[in-house]
């Protein structure tokens, strides 16, 4: 006996849409509510940084700008997760998020290289800055920054552009404390050089949060496990189940941010029934690891495995080559 299964779990009764779509629309809101305040002061913060010659209040300014992308794109990739799955996209396109993010990290990478260039030349020969300016307006992206982190909280943070925009925000809020305190320095004591070195921290942050994003969205296109699940220590999860002997070809992976899928192949006792097995398996998943979305084909195991669990011989590379590891349950006698 054969138990093939494939279980998503979509939620059940109109209620549970009505209430997604709602939070949904709350998502987009909140996060409209962040672009308004962050392209807005970008658009300022351009203007005075060029008039007050400071790279910092720049560099500061294109960290926001790769924020408002990334809330730009996690806006459209939330319309476009949202549409069903046909023809030949089956997981619809969840993926789209993850495509942005990517695209936002390695934005942040060169734009990073960029100012670092721009930075160590204004080390070596500083042009004269205005302070007092550099000052006021760190001040004013400090609160910008406030109120725009809180917004992003509001929204669901599962989301891997919502949470890098969400971390984006924060790092340029303490951007925007290194900038106010350099603003400061020029201010008091004339060191123009002050608004260079803040710029390298601001451009420290960037590596740091393009580095992760790149990372992470990389991961997923590669069919990683999530960080936070161990497949080895699943499959003997799986497999101390009483009636199950063993379990191979066993894949997890991520299809896309919060939704961690997994695969198996599933030997069970004779006298075992596929499908109770399928479902106390499944449930495991579900409640213990945060699983949903599982493929399980469950078969009755096969002599050479029967031997194996009662210690009377067989085959110990049974599927072990052509499947990648292999969770068996402990030999003992009947």
């Amino acid at each position: 006996m054969t138990s093939a299964h494939h279980d998503h779990d979509h939620g059940s009764g109109g209620h549970a849409g009505h209430a997604h779509g709602v939070s949904g629309d709350a998502d987009r809101r909140w996060l409209a509510i962040a672009l308004t305040l962050i392209a807005t002061f970008m658009a300022a913060e351009v203007v005075i940084g060029v008039y007050a010659r400071s790279l910092a209040l720049i560099s500061d300014a294109a960290h926001m700008l790769t924020d408002a992308v990334s809330i730009v794109l996690a806006l459209v990739a939330m319309r476009l997760a949202a549409r069903p799955a046909r023809g030949g996209f089956t997981y619809g396109l969840k993926r789209a998020e993850i495509l942005s993010a990517q695209a936002n990290g390695l934005t942040l990478l060169l734009l990073g290289a960029w100012l670092a260039y721009e930075a160590v030349r204004r080390l070596i020969d500083p042009p004269e800055v205005e302070g007092g300016l550099v000052f006021v307006t760190a001040l004013a992206g400090i609160a910008v920054n406030v109120a725009a982190a809180w917004c992003i909280s509001r929204a669901n943070r599962a989301s891997l552009n919502v949470e890098g925009a969400y971390q984006h925000i924060l790092n340029d809020l303490f951007a925007f404390v290194g900038t106010a305190v350099a603003g400061l320095v020029v201010l008091l004591t004339g060191f123009a050089r002050a608004d260079a070195i803040a710029t390298l921290v601001v451009v420290a942050l960037m590596f740091k949060a393009g580095y992760g994003l790149v990372r992470e969205s990389g991961r997923i296109f590669l069919e990683a496990a999530p960080a936070h699940l161990d497949p080895d220590a699943i499959g003997d999860r799986l497999v101390s189940h009483s009636d199950v002997t063993e379990v191979h070809d066993l894949h997890v992976w991520t299809i896309t941010s919060g939704q961690p899928a997994l695969s198996a192949h599933v030997l069970v006792d004779p006298v075992a029934d596929c499908h109770t097995v399928r479902r106390d398996l499944e449930k495991v998943l579900q409640v213990d690891y945060g699983i949903g979305h599982t493929t399980l084909q469950v078969d009755h195991a096969p002599s050479e495995v029967l031997e194996l669990r009662s210690g009377t011989g067989g085959d110990r590379s049974h599927c072990e080559v052509a499947h990648g590891p292999v969770h068996r349950d402990e030999p003992h006698a009947h």
